[in-house]
């Protein structure tokens, strides 16, 4: 059953009616809202189309129902697909950004106070792999070995990594904002720098995949499919203008009038 984002929409915000504050329907309002021969009024929603009831209002705000020109229609088909699922790969851009700056930032604190660090560290390593009884390595370098090594690394090796973690965060951030605001330059932005990674992550499977690496490589497969069939880049499908004129079909009021019903029995929503 194909998902409608419409009725996610509705359930995150509620419906969008209009004219619940008018005084009168009339039979120009039966696009939007219809009267029952008991007085009840029913209105369509103009993201989902579902129809609810409510009675007239007791205090009405207007005399009548708002016209088109009046009328704010929301996101709904294409492009309410598209805010749903950029601003789902936005918050996934979000989790690396903190990661990111976590793991930046304390490469760089490492590399900055580890003279002072040194002795402390190896103290407690000696004393943990104590507690559990003995050198912690399988078969491999100790824990403290491995402490050891990290210590011995160049500052200018670690400042270096540092740098290059901390910059990837502000891309992974600038990729995020765009396509929270669906810009298009964010799409190729966000398509090119998954794209790259595809190589080191697809290396990395091959010396030991792991759950969390195969989740990682399947995600951003995901979103490199998405952007570039659903979202037409680099002109494949018909690109830029075909996504234009597809968000078109399905945005403001000729999309609420091709949705719109017959003369069937109104049924609740």
């Amino acid at each position: 059953m194909r998902l409608r984002y419409e009725l996610l929409g509705c359930a995150l915000h509620g419906h969008a009616l209009v004219g619940t504050d008018a005084a009168a329907v009339r039979a120009q309002d039966a696009l939007l809202v219809r009267e029952d021969a008991d007085g009840l009024r029913w209105h369509r929603c103009l993201r989902c189309d579902g129809w609810e009831p409510r009675a007239a209002p007791t205090a009405p705000a207007r005399d009548t129902v708002p016209g088109p020109d009046e009328v704010e229609v929301p996101l709904r088909g294409r492009p309410l697909r598209d805010r749903f699922v950029l601003r789902l790969i936005a918050l996934d851009r979000a989790v690396h950004v903190v990661a990111l700056s976590l793991l930046g930032t304390a490469v760089l604190l490492f590399a900055t106070y580890r003279e002072a660090w040194g002795p402390t560290a190896g103290q407690i390593v000696g004393i943990l792999q104590a507690g559990i009884g003995g050198p912690v390595g399988h078969g491999g370098p100790t824990l403290l070995v491995e402490v050891e090594r990290a210590f011995d690394v160049p500052a200018a090796t670690l400042y270096g990594l540092a740098a290059v973690l901390l910059a990837y965060a502000v891309l992974e951030a600038v990729e995020a904002v765009g396509l929270w605001y669906a810009r298009r330059w964010a799409e190729y932005l966000t398509f090119v720098a998954t794209t790259v990674l595809l190589v080191p992550e697809v290396w990395e499977l091959t010396h030991g995949p792991t759950p969390l690496k195969i989740l990682a490589l399947v995600v951003n497969l995901t979103v490199v499919a998405y952007l570039l069939v659903a979202k037409r880049l680099f002109g494949l499908r018909g690109g830029g203008r075909a996504e234009e004129a597809e968000r078109a079909h399905d945005t403001g009021w000729p999309a609420v009038e091709r949705a719109g019903p017959g003369t069937e029995r109104l049924t609740a929503s």
